[in-house]
């Protein structure tokens, strides 16, 4: 899907064309090379808040022993009984820190008091998937063990994420749900990154800004690794699933020139059909991630108050009991 200046809103142009130039890799081996080198550059962001922001960090143990870090975010007043809420940030599965996404969890934080666990999963340029997910999951298993003690409510435990997260967050409830160990109530995969086949019209030789096909195939071939080009789980590719029964309730939104268009539309659809509830809207002229990259923009207020809309809709009305064990 080639892309025209015209075709992309018009408060978006010009943020969009200086970010490509700044941000676009030329090559695969460039783009292995702009993750390592932003990964640097992000690695200094670490331990920096915005304003306002109560934060603390936790390391959870994996189960080889390592360790991986979280932020937890909550309102200043300390309450009980708030919704918890995972959030995976974006990056590609190759980059990024959850410091980098504190706009959406003031947002959030704003519209709904909330409890905000983001782990700062394993990248794809250190270790290929199952390792990011494994990662979602035990820091998921990790907010429902101690939601007395963070003060969560244990029936509102929910998934988000932007983009690689949005991707995350569609496979971790695919993965949840098949465990049966965790019982998620809401999930706002965010123009997930969800099929690695590249197989739709709006993931063919698209050229927009900011994420292009180029660009999403190196970074699958970074997450999926040796396994890239084959059947590979849904788990990994959220858009492989063949059954999307007893899914969460579901909000997302993308761009109608971005690559991840048609199998947003897609993934919504095959929900929808499922009985799943599902909010959805589709921006006319915004390429991947316009709500971040220009958040003053009309269609990105547009699109974070559609957002905020059915969070705090499910804050009022979806639960999901946990089992047990």
């Amino acid at each position: 899907m080639k892309v025209t200046y015209a075709m992309i809103d018009k408060e978006l142009r010009l943020k969009g064309r200086i970010l490509n130039i700044l941000m676009s890799s030329s090559s695969e081996d460039q783009f292995l090379k702009d993750m390592l080198k932003r990964k640097k550059q992000i690695e200094k962001r670490k331990g920096k808040h915005l304003e306002g922001m109560h934060c603390r960090e936790e390391w959870i143990e994996r189960k080889d022993g390592s360790k991986q870090r979280m932020l937890i975010y909550r309102p200043h007043h300390v309450q009980e009984n708030l919704p918890g809420i995972l959030w995976l940030h974006g990056g590609g599965y190759a980059q990024g820190i959850p410091e980098l996404f504190e706009n959406m969890y003031q947002k959030l934080m704003d519209t709904s008091h909330c409890v905000i666990i983001a782990p700062d999963y394993r990248l794809s340029i250190e270790a290929p998937y199952p390792a990011a997910l494994e990662d979602s999951y035990d820091a998921l298993l990790w907010m429902k063990q101690h939601a007395k003690e963070l003060g969560i409510r244990s029936n509102q435990l929910m998934v988000g994420g932007e983009s690689a997260g949005g991707g995350l967050t569609a496979a971790l409830t695919l993965y949840a749900r098949d465990q049966g160990e965790v019982n998620i109530a809401f999930q706002m995969p965010l123009y997930p990154m969800i099929d690695d086949r590249m197989i739709t019209e709006s993931a063919q030789d698209n050229n927009a800004p900011i994420w292009n096909s180029d660009m999403n195939a190196w970074a699958w071939k970074l997450y999926l690794g040796e396994n890239y080009g084959k059947e590979v789980s849904p788990y990994a590719s959220a858009a492989r699933a063949t059954d999307y029964s007893n899914l969460p309730p579901t909000v997302t939104f993308v761009g109608d020139v971005e690559p991840f268009r048609d199998e947003t539309i897609e993934y919504v659809k095959q929900l929808k059909e499922a009985g799943i509830p599902v909010e959805f809207t589709l921006y006319k002229g915004c390429y991947h991630g316009f709500d971040i990259i220009n958040p003053k923009a009309k269609v990105s207020q547009e699109a974070t108050s559609f957002l905020m809309k059915s969070y705090k809709y499910a804050v009022e009305y979806y639960f999901a009991e946990q089992h047990h064990t």
